[in-house]
């Protein structure tokens, strides 16, 4: 199995110089989570959801995405291209051939791979994470806010009877995000006398207006952008079993219930493809 027969060749991809707004409709509109950035048909940096997220304001592509990228050859084995993903946290890897970006590996692309296999092993234990969960009330700016000091990429939402009712990802956060423009002001003002033509009395008696673009989450509930069809699965559920689930609803993870039906943790594909990593005689 190597990289070559999994990965994604039709790459969406961004150029330096670019705009931001256009790299915020690309996630909108494809759903994917990050994008290569380009500069004179090398490959420079990766901008993803999260980037854009924990910096609304920034709008320039190089200060935006992660430069000088890790890499893979399209020839090199699916084992080691998982081990990279899982060992770097990482979620994806360009693939360069001769210097240029022929394709990208995925951790989607590693479950695939994961979901033509026979592995009856369960998750139970090994490859769930424990999780926590907000209230269907909770605003967006709020839920964005959580997502990154905790650094999960999806949150299960409760209601007030504490069923579960659905799951926001940071992919549903930029499917409601949009670009809001404003003003800053900057007041030099301290209130002096001083009439003399200098810096010092300019500096004391005047403003600086200036123009302010950031990526803005909407103040509404969280249960007006989260996925409400949820799949969820037990959790004697078999790893292959659980690949195949997340690659037909095209999720990045699944929260895992008990036989009352009641969520005790969630199961992300980073995790999920440790099980490949480990299986290597398949």
């Amino acid at each position: 199995m190597i990289v070559r027969d999994y990965m994604t060749s039709d790459v969406v991809r961004v150029e330096i110089p670019g705009n931001r707004d256009d790299v915020l409709k690309i996630l909108k509109r494809t759903g994917i989570s990050g994008v290569p950035v380009i500069k004179s048909k090398k490959l420079v940096g990766i901008i993803t959801r999260k980037d854009l997220l924990s910096k609304p304001e920034e709008t320039q592509l190089g200060l935006l995405m992660t430069p000088k990228p890790l890499t893979i050859e399209p020839d090199a084995d699916l084992h080691e291209a998982a081990r990279i993903l899982i060992e770097k946290r990482i979620r994806r890897l360009p693939v360069i051939e001769g210097g240029h970006l022929i394709g990208l590996l995925s951790v989607a692309d590693v479950i695939h791979a994961l979901s033509q296999m026979k592995n009856k092993e369960e998750i139970k234990d090994k490859y769930t994470s424990k999780t926590f969960a907000l209230w269907e009330e909770t605003p967006l700016p709020v839920v964005g806010r959580v997502m990154e000091i905790s650094g999960v990429d999806a949150v299960p939402i409760l209601d007030a009877e504490n069923k579960l009712q659905g799951i926001i990802s940071e992919r549903d956060l930029i499917r409601s995000s949009s670009i809001e423009d404003s003003v800053g002001v900057s007041d030099f003002s301290n209130g002096t006398d001083d009439d003399e033509w200098t810096w010092e009395s300019i500096r004391d008696n005047h403003t600086i207006s200036f123009g302010i673009s950031r990526v803005h989450l909407p103040n509404r509930p969280v249960k007006l952008a989260m996925v409400k069809s949820v799949v969820a699965v037990p959790q004697n559920a078999e790893v292959s079993e659980c690949a195949l689930k997340m690659r037909r609803a095209r999720v990045d993870q699944l929260p895992v219930v008990n036989g009352d039906k009641k969520l005790v943790s969630m199961l992300y594909d980073r995790e999920l493809i440790r099980a490949f990593c480990s299986d290597d005689s398949e």
